[in-house]
C-alpha cells in the first residue's frame, strides 16, 4: 500500500469529518472508480460502482442521520496477494430523525459501527467490503427481536471504544518488521482456532478485550472469551474459516500495518449448524458468514480484537430476514 494511496483515503475520511452530504458525494466520487464492485451487509449487499454506492447507502444514511459524521479509531493500509488495501473502522454518529431500512428513528443522538476494507489499483478505489453492526444500532434503540447469545453469557453490547494506547491512525510508513510480526501472530493463532486444546489461548494476553458484534456481546479477559467461543464453535459441525483455504471460504484480505493485523471474508466462515443459533432452532444446513477483525498486539500478544459478523445475512440463511420487504 503507497503512502499516496493513504493519503488520497485520508481526505476521503477529511471530507467526512463534518456533516456535508454534497461534500462527502464529490469526495466519493473523486476517490472511487465508477465501476467499482462494492459489497455492503444485508439487506443493502451489492452496490454498482460509486454512483451506487452513493444512491443506496451515502443519501439513505445522511438522510435519516441529521448532523452525520464520521470517526475513524483504526486506518491501516498493506498488501494481500499482490493487491494493494486500506481499511478502516469506527462509528457514524448523528441525530436519528428519518426511519432507515426499516428502523424507526429515535429523534436521539445514535452511533452506527463500521468497518471498512479497500482495494487500490492507479489511484482508485476498484473494490469494497462494507460491515456494519445494525444489531448495535437495533439494540440501543430498542429493536432488536433476539434475546439469546451464542455464549454463555449475553456479553457487553454497547459503545465500543478504539484502541486502548489511541495509536490506530496508521497513515505514516511502520517498519516492515513489525507489520510482519503482527500479520504472522495473527496468522498462526487463526490456524488454531476450532482446536480441541484450544490452542489460540497463547497467542492472547489474558485481560484481552474481544470487542464482538453487539448480537454476540463483547467479553474482557481470555476465560470471558472462552465462554463465548466454545459454544459459538459447539454450534456448528465442519466449522472452518477463511484464513485455512478449505475452498468453501476466504479471507479477501489478511494484512498487518504496524501492531495492527485486519482479515475480511465474504464469507469467511462457514459450519453446518447442529445447535441452536441466535435463537433459531438447528436447521442442519451449511451457513456462511460474512466476519472481518482488527487486531492490536502487545509484544507478543494480543490484546484487543474488533469483530464484525454480518448477523442479518446469517438469519437470512436460517429463514429469519429482519428486514424483510425493505427496499434500501
Amino acid at each position: 500500500m503507497s503512502q499516496s494511496d493513504k493519503e488520497r483515503y485520508r481526505r476521503w475520511l477529511i471530507a467526512q469529518a463534518h456533516p456535508g452530504r454534497e461534500r462527502w458525494q464529490e469526495a466519493t466520487r473523486e476517490l472511487f472508480a465508477a465501476d467499482a464492485q462494492i459489497e455492503i451487509v444485508h439487506p443493502i449487499n451489492a452496490v454498482d460502482g460509486s454512483e451506487g454506492y452513493i444512491e443506496r447507502f451515502l443519501v439513505p444514511l445522511c438522510d435519516a442521520f441529521r448532523g452525520l459524521y464520521r470517526r475513524d479509531d483504526i486506518v491501516m493500509g498493506g498488501r494481500f496477494e499482490d493487491q494493494d488495501w486500506i481499511s478502516s473502522t469506527g462509528y457514524y454518529a448523528g441525530q436519528f430523525v428519518n426511519d432507515w431500512l426499516g428502523l424507526s428513528a429515535t429523534g436521539e443522538l445514535a452511533y452506527l459501527r463500521f468497518g471498512d476494507f479497500h482495494r487500490f489499483e492507479d489511484g482508485k478505489i476498484v473494490e469494497s467490503y462494507v460491515f456494519l453492526d445494525l444489531p448495535q444500532l437495533m439494540i440501543a434503540t430498542g429493536q432488536w427481536p433476539i434475546t439469546e447469545s451464542p455464549g454463555l453469557s449475553r456479553g457487553y453490547t454497547g459503545f465500543l471504544p478504539g484502541p486502548a494506547a489511541q495509536d490506530g491512525l496508521l497513515f505514516e510508513e511502520q517498519a516492515f518488521g513489525d507489520s510482519e510480526k503482527s500479520y504472522q501472530i495473527v496468522t498462526d493463532m487463526l490456524s488454531k482456532l476450532n482446536t480441541p486444546d484450544e490452542g489460540w489461548r497463547p497467542y492472547w494476553h489474558e485481560n484481552m478485550l474481544w470487542y464482538g458484534p453487539a448480537a454476540f456481546g463483547s467479553f474482557i479477559g481470555v476465560e470471558n472469551f472462552a465462554s463465548f467461543q466454545r459454544p459459538f464453535e459447539q454450534t456448528f459441525d465442519d466449522w472452518a474459516g477463511g484464513s485455512k483455504g478449505n475452498g468453501r471460504t476466504r479471507h479477501f484480505t489478511r494484512f498487518g500495518d504496524g501492531h495492527f493485523t485486519c482479515s475480511g471474508g465474504w464469507p469467511s466462515l462457514s459450519g453446518v449448524q447442529t445447535g441452536r443459533f441466535l435463537g433459531q432452532k438447528p436447521t442442519n444446513k451449511m451457513l456462511y458468514m460474512r466476519v472481518c477483525d482488527w487486531w492490536r498486539r502487545e509484544g507478543d500478544l494480543l490484546t484487543e480484537n474488533w469483530v464484525f459478523v454480518d448477523i442479518p445475512h446469517v438469519l437470512t440463511q436460517m429463514g429469519v430476514d429482519l428486514f424483510e420487504g425493505v427496499t434500501p
